[in-house]
């Protein structure tokens, strides 16, 4: 191939394919784990075909297989306001469509975006986001790393109806998210766990993002909502904490390496940004970028 000085002998090593591709090793295992880069595991050992890696450099150079499963540069799923705030700040140029997280992971695994945001709790093994992924995404070149832990808790006006556990929710009126968002499952899990009869709850319309959800209660249109606490605090609300959740994003293996997400990524890394979670209340992102479930 012109302008790549391939090596005579017919197998590379991961060192020649990584010095051929002017790639880090690391990224070359990982495009040998996903399958994108023909390869065999003789005695253990990664070896790659010549012939073979001279073929898949020439679909990926005329617009081949290998072009055509671009992911569309969005990041999906729950609605988080830090993150909201990070991909601006940062003009990283990635879009959002937040529509909540089991949302997020579907539309994730028809590959309409680059990654998802979740906080979808397993009550069986109380854990975060990991046993839905490990379901739903596992055919996926993707890794769930953590962004925040967040306060979830009720939300209300001072001077209205301030319920302090969710067994004090029958009689109000509450703002409820989506069905598919993991604030719905959340929600509903712990109104079971404490008994409650949630058709003695006044629901009203549905609120698709954590903003709006505080906001009807702020207008009066609304008694409660299950909501964040930095989401509260920004509208000047009174919160009463009930759980800590775990936010983690799902990003495609490949976006992660790639300018726009390394853009938001080394955002997420600053000063400004660890400022801002602190600031906003009800954020710890101390374990922000720790993997917690690779493909």
């Amino acid at each position: 191939m012109q302008g790549l000085d391939f090596p005579e002998h017919e197998y590379l090593t991961v060192r020649e394919l990584a010095e051929l591709l002017r790639l880090k090793e690391r990224k070359v295992y990982d495009l040998a784990a996903s399958g994108e880069v023909p390869c065999s595991r003789a005695t253990g050992k990664l070896l790659f075909p010549a012939d073979e890696i001279r073929a898949w450099i020439g679909r990926a150079k005329s617009g081949g297989p290998a072009d055509q499963a671009v992911r569309l540069p969005i990041i999906l799923g729950s609605h988080d306001p830090l993150l909201d705030w990070a991909i601006r700040q940062s003009g990283c140029g990635l879009a959002t469509y937040f529509d909540g997280s089991l949302d997020g992971i579907e539309r994730f695994v028809r590959r309409e975006g680059i990654a998802a945001g979740l906080h979808v709790h397993d009550a069986t093994h109380d854990t975060w986001n990991t046993d839905a992924v490990s379901q739903s995404a596992a055919d996926q070149d993707a890794v769930l790393v953590a962004f925040a832990s967040r306060q979830r808790g009720l939300v209300s006006r001072s001077g209205g109806p301030s319920p302090k556990t969710i067994s004090e929710l029958e009689g109000l009126r509450l703002s409820p998210r989506q069905p598919g968002s993991g604030t719905h499952g959340l929600f509903l899990e712990l109104t079971a766990a404490a008994g409650v009869d949630t058709s003695r709850i006044t629901q009203t319309p549905v609120a698709r993002t954590e903003d709006a959800a505080v906001e009807s209660v702020r207008r009066g249109e609304a008694d409660v909502t299950f909501g964040l606490e930095t989401v509260a605090r920004s509208f000047g609300l009174e919160f009463v904490p009930l759980v800590e959740e775990e936010y983690s994003i799902l990003v495609d293996r490949k976006a992660w390496f790639d300018k726009p997400m390394q853009t938001l990524l080394d955002f997420c890394g600053t000063s400004a940004f660890r400022d801002r979670a602190q600031n906003s209340g009800g954020y710890d992102v101390s374990k922000f970028g720790e993997v917690l479930w690779n493909a």
